[in-house]
């Protein structure tokens, strides 16, 4: 597959990175000689030096023969120009980056489609969703929906209070027959590998596990590991950055919400257009300033600043003082691998949710969305079935999946169901699959 990718800051060099390992051919336009040199000397791809925009440099970069254009260069403007262009010079399809939401809830009222943009992603939008949907379900450290909530993954780590620590898959299943959620992966305390789980495949102490749920999975869930959904009314928000006031424009309308924010300016433009929300100007690092405004009286605390460091320090900080719920926004991708033994509930990344949003579009077969889960080597994919998939018409027991795979859950008519052995595939039902990185290829013949 031939991918265009204009931008070589954040998001752009991670989305060349990790669509280089997947043996792509990437070409990387930018403006900047720096970033291009880094990228050039670290990665397996092809780096032109110039303006997106120009046509003689998309020219260069062989546009017509494209099957992915993606800008995600700082400048919405720029990005959108890039797709319009390159879809007139022969682009097959085309991912612009945006910074302003209302595109996103426009983009049918606006029919981008027929200007030349295929779809538009708003890497801060992803954050405060992810945000958002992680804070209704407190109780968990990481989570994704598919269709609207029909399937749920969840993530969580087991205490030896669980109700199947100790027991294997095939064991808690015999015992808890009427369970709406079923396991998907497992990482070993104290390990980084992934482990798909199969029948004897045993729970254990201090286990962080993925799970598929369908409807009531989560309290059931809850129920069975001594996890607490806890309501969720006070919040509070360290950093006005856009995804700060995204954050505390959703969380004010059924939450109380106190947002800090060092820039004085900033700050008083916050309190303008957060009318719900309480903004004060102060420095959120300083442990009196988080005392005086009762973090101890706060549910759950998400810091959003610009810098990893301070949005994981003041998390800890906010632990200390026995907030329940901690979220915490990190660049740094090392940082966001060790989420687990920092202790931290949660560490979100922008980068991972803009490539996770993109990726679908690079899977073979009908991939509807995927996820990569945190801290695990494993991939999260929904796939349409087709009348020609090889998993049509069959029964889950009868497909030869990769051990290194497994089938989480149906979707059939908008509801979910946890499929096991005896259930049959049918056309137009969208199945999500968990699969470690070397199966993914394999799996996708599945659905082609």
């Amino acid at each position: 597959m031939k991918i265009i990718i204009a931008g070589a800051g954040e998001v752009g060099f991670h989305l060349a990175k990790l669509l280089s390992y997947e043996s792509q051919e990437i070409t990387l336009i930018d403006v900047n000689k720096e970033s291009l040199n880094y990228a050039d000397t670290h990665l397996d791809i092809k780096v032109i030096r110039g303006d997106a925009t120009s046509i003689s440099i998309l020219k260069e970069a062989r546009i017509e023969n494209t099957d992915l254009l993606i800008a995600v260069t700082s400048s919405e403007t720029t990005n959108i120009t890039v797709c319009v262009l390159g879809k007139r010079l022969g682009a097959k399809r085309t991912i612009a980056r945006i910074s302003n939401t209302e595109f996103v809830h426009h983009k049918d009222e606006i029919a981008f489609t027929t200007l030349g943009i295929d779809e538009l992603i708003s890497p801060e939008a992803l954050a405060a969703s992810e945000i958002e949907l992680l804070l209704n379900q407190s109780a968990f450290n990481d989570s994704y929906e598919f269709e609207e909530g029909a399937l749920t993954m969840f993530g969580l780590n087991l205490s030896r209070t669980a109700a199947f620590v100790g027991k294997t898959v095939k064991e808690a299943a015999e015992i808890f027959p009427e369970i709406h959620f079923v396991p998907i992966a497992i990482q070993r305390f104290g390990t980084q590998y992934t482990i798909i789980p199969r029948g004897d495949t045993q729970f254990k102490d201090g286990d962080s596990v993925v799970f598929i749920t369908s409807e009531g999975g989560a309290e059931e869930l809850c129920r069975m590991t001594g996890k607490v959904n806890a309501e969720i009314k006070n919040v509070m928000i360290l950093g006005g950055s856009k995804i700060g006031y995204k954050s505390a424009r959703d969380l004010s309308k059924t939450t109380n919400v106190k947002l800090i924010e060092k820039d004085r300016e900033r700050a008083f433009d916050l309190a303008d257009g957060l009318p719900k929300t309480l903004v004060i100007n102060g420095d959120g690092r300083n442990v009196d300033v988080l005392e005086e405004e009762n973090i101890t009286d706060m549910d759950a605390f998400i810091a959003v600043t610009g810098n990893s460091e301070t949005n994981i320090m003041s998390c800890l900080v906010a632990k200390s003082k026995g907030v329940k719920k901690t979220i915490a926004l990190v660049e740094n991708m090392d940082y966001f691998e060790l989420s687990q033994s920092i202790g931290i509930d949660t560490l979100i990344n922008k980068k991972l949710l803009a490539a996770n949003n993109i990726f679908r579009y690079i899977r073979k077969g009908e991939v509807v969305a995927m996820t990569r889960l945190n801290n695990m080597n494993a991939e999260l994919l929904e796939f349409k079935v087709k009348p020609t998939s090889k998993v049509c018409n069959r029964y889950i027991k009868d497909i030869d999946f990769p051990r290194s795979a497994i089938i989480g859950g149906v979707i059939r008519d908008g509801k979910g169901h946890i499929a096991l052995g005896d259930f049959k595939i049918s056309k137009g039902d969208m199945v999500v699959v968990c699969c470690l990185p070397r199966s993914i290829k394999q799996v996708e013949k599945f659905f082609l």
